[in-house]
């Protein structure tokens, strides 16, 4: 029976390198879901520029091939990971996503990341924490498992970084 591993990272480079490695071992990439907030960059006025599109709460990207936020966020992740993209979420900002949680995220812009998480097998209170998480500027890494290779992804998340790792 699949389930659901969870993990937080500072960096996203530990994600990034994370993913790499369960890339090389053979594992599904496809089962794996990244989420990381946009940060502003410094640039003047991007914002403000983009406010129509924060008002309207609509997706801003849906394709990784132009989307130079999402590239930006995600770096060499677009490679290994399907479905990525940048989006609007209430109260959070954009956030880039990448993965089976970006359609689960984007189909239920109401409910968030909170919804789409909880639609990943991961109790609302846990989902909570993790928005908070990324909206304190971290990394969610989420992974749909066997339970045989759990503990095989786990141990290569802790040991790229992760500050907490959960199976749910």
């Amino acid at each position: 029976m699949a389930k659901t591993v969870a993990a937080i990272f500072d960096r996203r480079e530990y994600a990034e390198n994370a993913a790499r490695q369960i890339n090389e071992r053979g594992l599904k990439t496809e089962d794996i879901s990244i989420v990381a907030k946009e940060q502003n960059n410094g640039e003047k006025g991007y914002n403000d520029v983009n406010n129509a599109t924060y008002n309207r709460k609509e997706k801003v990207n849906d394709n990784i091939s132009d989307g130079v936020m999402t590239g930006g966020v995600l770096g060499g992740l677009a490679g290994l990971l399907i479905g990525a993209g940048s989006m609007m979420i209430p109260g959070l900002g954009i956030i880039a996503a990448a993965g089976p949680i970006t359609g689960l995220i984007s189909g239920a812009v109401t409910g968030g990341i909170v919804g789409g998480l909880i639609d990943l097998g991961i109790p609302e209170k846990q989902s909570k924490q993790y928005e908070t998480d990324i909206k304190a500027g971290k990394i969610l890494f989420t992974m749909r498992v066997e339970d045989e290779k759990i503990d095989q992804v786990a141990s290569i998340l802790r040991n790229n970084g992760a500050v907490s790792v959960d199976t749910y």
